[in-house]
This record gives C-alpha cells, sequence and structure tokens, in this order.
C-alpha cells in the first residue's frame, strides 16, 4: 500500500510540478514565445527546430502547438509552417525524458528540491510580474525533482513484487519468438498508451517507465515498447481538445494524432532491429539514458520521415477534414484570444479587409455617380460588428507599452472604419453633382482619398493560410505606405476644405434662383457624406499604422 501511495504521490508532485513550472516559464516568454514563433516559422525546416528549441525552454508542446493554432489562424503562419512548430515541439517535448534519465533517478533530489521551494514559493506569491513568474517556475521545477525522489522511493518498493518476467515478453528479449514477441510488444503499446491517457502527460508516463526500469521492475526492451504506446497516448488530450474547437484547431490536432500513428507504425516496424541496437550500446551506456535516446530518435525519426512531405501531408489533412467556416469564421478564430498580441493583429486585418472592400466600392461609385447596393454596406457592418465582439472576448491584458498602443490604434481603425460603413449604409456614396468644376473636385477627392485607403488596407490584410507564404506582423510603414497615407490626409484635409467652401458657394446660389433651398441643402449634405466618408477612410487607415491625429505614430 505504501508503494502504490509513493508512485502515485510521486506522479501527482511531478504533474504539479510541470504545471507550475510551465505556467512560470510562459509568464516569463510573454509575447516572445508568439514573436519567436511567428518570425522562426518561415520554413517547416525552421519551424520544426524552433518548435522543438522552445518548447525545450518552455516545457509545454501544448503551449506551443495552441500558440500555433492562433498563429496559423491569424494568418501570420501557413499550415505547412504551423506543422513544421508542432513536429518540432513533438522533439523539444522529450527534454524532460533526459532530466529524469541523466539526474532525476539517479540523485536523492529532495535535499536540493526544498530550498528551491522555499526561495520560489515567496517569490510567487509575494512578487508580481516577472518575479512572480520566475518564483513559479523555480517552486514547479522543484516540485518536479522532489515528485521524481518520491517516484523513485515508490518504484524501488514495487521492484521488490514486480520483475521484468510479470509483464509480457516483447520482441527482441531472449527465447522470445515472433508470434509472442509481436503480442507483448502490442499489449505493452497499449499499456503505455493507456498510463497517458489517465496522466494526460507523456512526460509523467515517460518519467514512471524509467524509474520502474531503474528499480529493476521493467526491461529495456519492455520499456521501449511503453514508450511507443505513451508518445501515442499523449495525442488523445490533443483530440480531446479539438472537439468543438475551430477548423485550424481540428486540423492541427489531427495532424498530431497522425504523426503519432505514422511514427508509431515506423517505431513497431523497427522494433527489433532497434532493441538490437540498444542492446548494443548497453555495454557502455546505461538504460536510462538509451530509453531517453530512444525517446528522441523515436520523435526525431517521425519529423524527419513527415517533414519532407509537409506540402502532401497537408493537402491530405484539409482533405480529411475540409473547412466548412466562411474567410471571417476562420479569421477571427476563438482561439487566438489566448494571445493578445495574436488577437490584436487579427482584428487589425479583419478591419484592414473592410476598409479595402469599402474603400474601392466607395471610389468607383464616386467615379461612376452610382450608389453603392445596400447589401454591400451590410456585409461590412456585420464584419465589423463581429471584429466588436472579437476583442470584446479578449480578457488578458497586452503586456507591454508597444501591445497596449497596438490595442488602442486598432480600435481606433475599428470606430472610424464603423464610421465610415454607417455613413455609407445611411445615404449611399456617390453625390448628386449639378455639373460645376467644384462638385467634380469634390468627388476627385473623395476618389483619390479612397483609393489610398484601399492601398493601404490592401497591404495589411492577410494573405490565405493556404498560400505558399503568410504575412508576418508588420506595423512598420514602407515608402510606398508613407506616400498612400500621405495622399490620404491630403485629400481628405484638401475635402474638409473644399467642403466648407462649397457649402457657402451652395447657398449663395439660392438667392439669384440658380437653386431651389431644397436643392442647395441636398447639395451641401452629399459633399458633407463625402468629406465625412474620406475623413474616416484616411483616419483608419493611418491608424492601422499606429498614426495617431496629426499622424504621429502612437506604436
Amino acid at each position: 500500500m505504501s508503494t502504490a501511495i509513493a508512485i502515485l504521490g510521486g506522479v501527482g508532485l511531478f504533474l504539479l510540478g510541470m504545471t507550475v513550472m510551465t505556467d512560470g516559464l510562459k509568464a516569463l516568454a510573454g509575447s516572445a514565445l508568439r514573436t519567436v514563433l511567428g518570425k522562426a516559422a518561415a520554413t517547416p525546416l525552421s519551424g520544426a527546430l524552433w518548435g522543438a528549441v522552445v518548447t525545450l525552454l518552455v516545457q509545454s508542446s501544448s503551449a506551443v502547438t495552441m500558440t500555433t493554432i492562433g498563429l496559423v489562424s491569424a494568418g501570420l503562419l501557413t499550415f505547412p509552417q504551423g506543422l513544421g512548430l508542432v513536429f518540432g515541439a513533438n522533439v523539444g517535448t522529450t527534454g524532460t525524458g533526459w532530466l529524469v534519465a541523466l539526474i532525476g533517478v539517479r540523485v536523492s533530489l529532495s535535499s536540493y528540491a526544498l530550498p528551491l521551494i522555499f526561495l520560489g514559493a515567496p517569490m510567487r506569491l509575494l512578487g508580481g510580474g516577472r518575479i512572480a513568474a520566475a518564483g513559479g517556475a523555480l517552486a514547479g521545477f522543484a516540485l518536479v525533482l522532489y515528485g521524481l525522489t518520491t517516484l523513485q522511493q515508490g518504484m524501488g518498493g514495487l521492484a521488490e513484487s514486480l520483475n521484468p518476467s510479470d509483464l509480457p515478453a516483447v520482441l527482441g528479449m531472449p527465447d522470445v519468438g515472433w508470434a509472442a514477441g509481436s503480442v507483448g510488444l502490442l499489449t505493452l503499446i497499449v499499456v503505455g498508451l493507456a498510463m497517458t491517457a489517465v496522466m494526460q502527460s507523456s512526460t509523467a508516463a515517460i518519467a514512471v517507465t524509467i524509474s520502474a526500469f531503474y528499480a529493476g521492475a521493467v526491461g529495456l526492451e519492455q520499456g521501449a515498447a511503453l514508450i511507443i504506446g505513451q508518445n501515442i497516448g499523449t495525442a488523445t488530450s490533443s483530440a480531446l481538445a479539438a472537439i468543438g474547437a475551430s477548423t485550424t484547431a481540428k486540423r492541427l490536432a489531427l495532424a498530431y494524432v497522425l504523426f503519432k500513428l505514422i511514427a508509431a507504425l515506423i517505431a513497431i516496424a523497427a522494433f527489433p532491429f532497434t532493441v538490437a541496437l540498444m542492446k548494443t550500446f548497453s555495454a557502455s551506456v546505461d538504460g536510462m539514458t538509451l530509453l531517453a535516446a530512444y525517446h528522441t530518435a523515436y520523435n526525431v525519426v517521425g519529423v524527419a520521415v513527415l517533414l519532407p512531405a509537409t506540402r502532401w501531408f497537408t493537402r491530405a489533412v484539409e482533405w480529411l477534414l475540409p473547412s466548412r467556416q466562411t474567410a471571417l469564421e476562420r479569421a477571427l478564430d476563438p482561439s487566438t484570444l489566448a494571445n493578445p498580441v495574436v488577437a490584436v493583429e487579427t482584428a487589425r486585418r479583419v478591419v484592414a479587409a473592410v476598409l479595402k472592400t469599402v474603400a474601392g466600392d466607395v471610389s468607383a461609385a464616386v467615379s461612376g455617380g452610382e450608389r453603392l447596393k445596400p447589401e454591400s454596406a451590410q456585409a461590412a457592418a456585420v464584419a465589423l460588428e463581429k471584429i466588436r465582439d472579437f476583442l470584446s472576448e479578449l480578457t488578458e491584458p497586452p503586456e507591454t507599452e508597444a501591445e497596449r498602443h497596438r490595442l488602442t490604434s486598432t480600435l481606433h481603425a475599428l470606430d472610424h472604419a464603423s464610421r465610415l460603413v454607417e455613413t455609407l449604409a445611411d445615404h449611399g456614396a456617390a453625390a448628386e453633382p449639378n455639373g460645376t468644376s467644384a462638385d467634380r473636385n469634390v468627388a476627385e477627392l473623395c476618389f483619390n482619398a479612397m483609393r489610398a485607403a484601399e492601398v493601404i488596407g490592401g497591404s495589411i490584410t492577410a494573405e490565405s493560410a493556404l498560400s505558399d507564404r503568410a504575412a508576418p506582423i508588420a506595423w512598420t510603414v514602407s515608402p510606398d505606405i508613407a506616400a498612400a497615407l500621405a495622399e490620404a490626409q491630403r485629400a481628405a484635409t484638401a475635402l474638409d476644405a473644399l467642403q466648407r467652401e462649397h457649402r457657402a458657394m451652395t447657398l449663395a446660389s439660392v438667392t439669384p434662383g440658380n437653386l431651389t433651398a431644397a436643392d442647395a441643402f441636398t447639395e451641401i449634405d452629399a459633399v458633407r457624406r463625402l468629406d465625412r466618408m474620406a475623413h474616416h477612410a484616411w483616419r483608419s487607415a493611418a491608424h492601422l499604422f499606429g498614426r495617431g491625429e496629426g499622424g504621429d505614430p502612437v506604436a
């Protein structure tokens, strides 16, 4: 009974420690996690390398995976690039196995763990910001060490009543035939899968396996078979998390499951040869290190096989799980709300897309003297309302001053775009010109402002997540964008001054009988609407690049 309590308590402390440590490391990483992943995944190969490194540092493949889902949904990464990060995360998560193999089962760490807990807990409870995050990471790491020590003690007691001969024999063990060995291999794979499914942590399950081998409760071949199942089992949590999620999340979860299954099939096919190789090295390398190395090699081989076929693999996943979402629904993926940087960029790009469409429609209407169809303004209004609802669900505040400025600028851009669409929906775009030069100048200035806003919106709008390249986060103003912003400001400012002169001239034309009072006020209202639309288009475009009133950058 005491042995079972020690094993269960050790696993519990290990899981608790991993959770606390991961939360602390993620808080320490902050927005840098999104920035690094967004910039590093230029290609699936670089994404796999950086996905492994970042997962090793933050000790959470789920954090990397969820961040990746947000980046792909926002159009910051293509789906193949996101797959590269997910593949790399599978390699990075094997780092904890090395910690267990090289330190955890060899040394009694309780004497080191308790002082670290004493140091980290006050930092976590009394500190703030990064100090609290560092304290949480330190205390969590200490709990992991203490849990390993407790687990080691429990496994020592288990070894007295459980021997490798009590478990199914697998291929590669002495005097084991192919039939019996294959059945035993599959049996232990199922056991390993069940261990991970119950613990919801392949890392904890593999720590149990390595500790059991160190205590003599399982053999080297049996430990390798358990690791195959434990690697498959870690996909169960991703599959469950994808239920009811967005199509992007479901696709990445499906890709994760398929990756695990393909890697497992490779490992099963190569198992006799792998076991023979491990036995060859066992004369000079201890079994715990071999099991940790097998765990890493298992995932590295799977990545090496699938990475060159990323595009084929992507098409297969998309064929198995086609998207039924609209482009707007794909863009405003709720999973991005977990990352304020990604959520704000997502909203910014959707506002830019709406601005591009509306400005293009208005410029065409003004130049042609036609009114827009009500459906166009209605569709834009619905999209902007969904952006407002999306940003209202953003509960985690931005971490840095620059991120807060970006959120504020995006809200300004959304507000001006909404005012533009409201004006358009209420009265339409085209003036009712009487043919004077002033009316032609008004139409020309409005056209110029709208064309500039259309160019600016188009430069921000994210490319399709299924294209070869995704658009990175970029708030810097290129020379072309600077010229478009200047033109939008010039046209809107000139139109504002012109509509004041136009008002006076139009009212004055009533006295000699050139216009009736009703026609004059209709003309004034039409020009005023064009002036308001040009102003809101300019301001929305400027704020999309963090430019405050007067054109000054705010972010």
